[in-house]
């Protein structure tokens, strides 16, 4: 069955839906909470596709039902911490973010990679070489002004 709703009846229709369904022991009592979480998060996808799939629930341990919060936008979980991390923003507002599939850490030579030297000196100039791409990488990166980095691969200490 479906029902056309259009217009600023449609959060109405769906609170009347989504408290209907607030029966659980657990939440029963903050029902009006969580219909208003569910409504929102609803309304955020795009009206046509309606992929429920974006939206995801994450359970925290510690506080009560009514600390549950809708994050309009991306949530990660903080996986790793580095010296300063702590003076670091918690949430930002509207950032500009970058997304990488290239390695911003200065390693040692793959086992696989060849360079063939005449003298011990010349080794050096390879090493010298590999921190000028790095660091090409690193200031082109900051002149995008990102507030926010994501990466697939790793951003090393010297990134940071």
């Amino acid at each position: 069955m479906a029902v056309t709703v259009g217009g600023t009846n449609k959060r109405d229709f769906l609170s009347k839906v989504a408290a209907t369904v607030m029966t659980s022991k657990l939440i029963k009592q903050n029902a009006e909470f969580f219909t208003k979480m569910v409504v929102d998060a609803v309304l955020t996808l795009d009206q046509e596709d309606l992929n429920e799939k974006l939206i995801g629930v994450r359970k925290i341990s510690g506080g009560s039902l009514t600390d549950s919060l809708f994050v309009d936008g991306a949530a990660f979980k903080k996986t790793f911490s580095y010296a300063g991390f702590e003076q670091q923003p918690k949430s930002i507002i509207k950032p500009k973010i970058v997304c990488l599939n290239v390695e911003l850490e200065q390693k040692a030579e793959k086992d696989n990679a060849e360079v063939r030297i005449e003298h011990a000196s010349e080794h050096q100039v390879v090493v010298d070489a590999e921190w000028q791409i790095n660091q090409e990488k690193l200031e082109a990166l900051y002149e995008t002004g990102a507030e926010v980095i994501l990466s697939k691969l790793p951003i090393g200490d010297i990134a940071i």
